[in-house]
C-alpha cells in the first residue's frame, strides 16, 4: 500500500512539474504577455480556449496552425500575430499544456 501511495505522490509531483515546465515554455515565448491562465487579457484565458475546444479531437492540430499563423475573429476583434519562430514541438507542448487547463 505504501509503495502504491508511494507511486502516485511521484506521479503527482512529475505532472506538476511538466506542467509549470510548458506554463515557463509559455512565458518563455512571451504568450503570457496577451493571455492568462484564468482570466481574459488581450487573448482569451487559457481556461476558457481549453472548455471551448473540449472534446474537439482535431483541438490540437486546429490551435497549432492557429497560433503558428496567427488569427482573428474567434474570440474578438483583436488578431493574434503569428509566432512561426516557434518550433513545432514547443507548440504542440503549449497547446497540449493550455488545452489541459481545467
Amino acid at each position: 500500500m505504501k509503495a502504491i501511495l508511494s507511486l502516485l505522490a511521484v506521479a503527482g509531483l512529475l505532472s506538476a512539474g511538466v506542467a509549470q515546465a510548458d506554463e515557463a515554455l509559455a512565458k518563455s515565448k512571451g504568450c503570457l504577455a496577451c493571455h492568462a491562465v484564468d482570466k481574459k487579457l488581450v487573448g482569451p484565458s487559457y481556461k476558457d480556449v481549453a472548455k471551448k475546444y473540449a472534446g474537439d479531437k482535431t483541438a490540437e492540430a486546429k490551435l497549432v496552425e492557429k497560433v503558428k499563423k496567427g488569427g482573428s475573429g474567434v474570440w474578438g476583434p483583436v488578431p493574434m500575430p503569428p509566432n512561426a519562430a516557434v518550433s513545432d514541438d514547443d507548440l504542440h507542448k503549449l497547446v497540449k499544456w493550455i488545452l489541459s487547463q481545467k
